[in-house]
């Protein structure tokens, strides 16, 4: 039971489905990178405040 080959035309042209789960994806990306740079920004703000709160423990 072999696939039978896709034709030209259909290779061409995309199903809404296809478009959707493209773009889809493309948001799911976004969204990653959006909370990874949020993540960095949280672990580089929580760095230097527990930096600036061991140097005030100590006096």
């Amino acid at each position: 039971m072999a696939k039978p080959p896709k034709t030209a035309t259909s290779g061409d042209q995309k199903t809404e489905a296809d478009l959707r789960a493209e773009r889809r994806a493309a948001a799911l990306r976004a969204n990653l990178h959006r909370r990874k740079a949020q993540a960095r920004q949280r672990t580089d703000g929580t760095d230097a405040s527990s930096t600036v709160a061991k140097k005030d423990g100590g006096h």
